[in-house]
């Protein structure tokens, strides 16, 4: 008379859940609190500040923000410094002020006229046309300071190490908050300002 092997007991497979039943941690996370495992302390940190989750802080507060500082820095290179080669310091800060004053506001009604954030889930119109209004203007702002110095030449080397440290935060933001490689945003923020700022050395002098 044959008597059958019992079957091998199959090992509980907890990647999967399959423990007692129990559902897999992994297959029920919600796509947002997966992709909050990857974010850092920092972000924890504002987030909770702020009262959003991590993915909408990002979306609600970081990418809006984050906008305004790459045109306000970058889009008011070229009249601020093709003013301060052709005439002076004064004209400048003049050129400047009102280029960052009316860039925040241009910037600031396209967000919130662009995405009502009902169907994106982005978060209130208002709030992130205001901060990527204020971030642009900001962006432009501190590298039209320096030209308070009545000395263009002066205020030419200051405005020029104003606006390194600005493309330096653009970088580090975009790595610490996006993931992006140090190195590569660094050449991309680097050229944009670079050929940008050139056109306004052009016109200036010609």
């Amino acid at each position: 008379m044959e008597i059958d092997a019992p079957t091998p007991a199959r090992a509980p497979d907890r990647a999967s859940g399959d423990v007692a039943g129990e559902p897999s941690p992994v297959a029920n996370l919600d796509p947002r609190e997966a992709a909050s495992q990857g974010h850092s302390r920092l972000t924890r940190l504002m987030a909770r500040i702020s009262g959003y989750t991590e993915q909408d802080f990002l979306l609600r507060v970081v990418q809006p923000g984050l906008v305004g500082m790459i045109d306000g820095t970058v889009s008011t290179l070229a009249p601020i410094f093709a003013a301060a080669v052709s005439t002076s310091s004064h004209t400048a800060l003049v050129v400047g002020l009102s280029t960052a004053l009316g860039a925040g506001v241009s910037m600031g009604i396209s967000e919130a006229l662009s995405d009502t954030g009902e169907q994106t889930g982005r978060g209130s119109a208002i709030v992130r046309g205001a901060i990527t209004g204020g971030a642009t203007t900001l962006g432009g702002i501190f590298h039209t300071l320096p030209f308070v110095i009545s000395n263009v030449n002066k205020a030419l080397i200051v405005a020029g190490v104003v606006v390194a440290i600005e493309l330096l935060v653009i970088a580090w933001v975009r790595h610490h908050f996006l993931h992006v490689s140090l190195r590569s945003s660094l050449l991309v923020v680097t050229l944009a300002g670079t050929l940008v700022l050139s056109i306004g050395v052009a016109i200036g002098s010609s």
